[in-house]
């Protein structure tokens, strides 16, 4: 078999992890989290590079004991924040070298989706993809992911960690929002905006904000949940009666999300559709998804020299040939 080693580093986690078409053979994440607000791009940078030494020493210890060697090295090469992607290159790039195995270069958007497909084997899917900094509704044809609808301004994520810092929610504040949203069944009309089949986020943040003066934490965070996921599920589901599929699959850190899940359930069912989403470790950043699709990116021949190997911060998934798929 393949065994193919990857990096990813866009934002809070350092991963590597070591895959091959069998399953994921080894693993090491060390994660940046700030003292107070959010992610900060320096910082974040710094942490990476501090702790990158250490990550790879690790995954590599791990690989020489299990006998397991190295064919591919693959990166995290966007979208990011570029401190992070330059600091996670510039370690692909020496173990490249120093192995003298082929170099690939993964989108990491592209990397969400086909970490879902593998782990819960869905065939061909309409994706709901929704990070920290990106909020797209996806569908594979003729050779790439196409995106049929996206936020207009910022990712789910974000818009959610600007709430909660405004609200006094430690970070991460999803999961606090989803915790302090099951207290609560009494909505609070909030702005619902769907364009087309675009949505946007930062006017619903901004009123979410003001109505706390006048209603209780718990009633803001579920309406502000309910609110912001019917629209995602909205757009979902109409890209799903476009494209004529019949699977809907969830990838991205805001999927761990249990509200957002059954709403997307529910949707699925009506339409007699199926519901894909893999198993939570998977659904925020890891290197084991920048390993298997490096994997089938190496399979397919889509690998990059070093003199082409610089990052790409607004890496779009549709930008990607994606030469694996037929």
């Amino acid at each position: 078999m393949t065994n193919v080693l990857g990096i990813e580093g866009t934002a809070w986690n350092l991963s590597a992890a070591v895959v091959n078409e069998a399953g994921v053979l080894a693993e090491v994440t060390d994660t940046y989290r700030p003292k107070t607000g959010g992610i900060h791009p320096r910082e974040a940078a710094q942490h990476h590079a501090d702790a990158i030494g250490p990550v790879l020493k690790e995954i590599l210890r791990q690989c020489r004991d299990a006998g397991i060697s190295i064919d591919g090295i693959a990166f995290s090469q966007g979208p990011g924040m570029g401190p992070c992607l330059r600091t996670v290159a510039t370690g692909a790039r020496a173990l490249s070298q120093a192995f003298e195995v082929p170099l690939i270069g993964v989108n990491h958007c592209v990397a969400h989706i086909e970490v879902g497909r593998w782990m819960t084997k869905a065939d061909d899917p309409v994706v709901l993809y929704v990070s920290g900094a990106n909020s797209q509704v996806l569908a594979y044809r003729q050779g790439r992911y196409r995106i049929f609808g996206e936020t207009l301004d910022i990712g789910i994520g974000n818009a959610l960690d600007k709430f909660s810092r405004a609200a006094d929610i430690p970070h991460p504040g999803g999961p606090k929002i989803e915790e302090l949203a099951k207290q609560s069944k009494r909505y609070v009309p909030l702005p619902y905006v769907v364009k087309g089949m675009d949505f946007s986020f930062s006017g619903i943040m901004t009123a979410a904000k003001d109505a706390m003066a006048d209603n209780p934490l718990e009633d803001i965070c579920y309406s502000l949940q309910e609110t912001v996921f019917a629209m995602l599920v909205e757009v979902t589901e109409r890209a799903l009666a476009h494209t004529r599929k019949s699977e809907v699959l969830l990838a991205g850190g805001v999927g761990a999300n249990s509200r957002l899940r059954e709403m997307l359930t529910i949707m699925c069912e009506e339409r007699g559709a199926m519901f894909y989403a893999p198993e939570k470790r998977f659904m925020g950043d890891n290197g084991a998804m920048i390993a298997y699709t490096g994997l089938l990116q190496l399979q397919s021949g889509a690998t990059i020299p070093v003199s082409e190997s610089q990052v790409i911060v607004d890496y779009r998934p549709d930008m990607v040939e994606v030469g694996w798929r037929k």
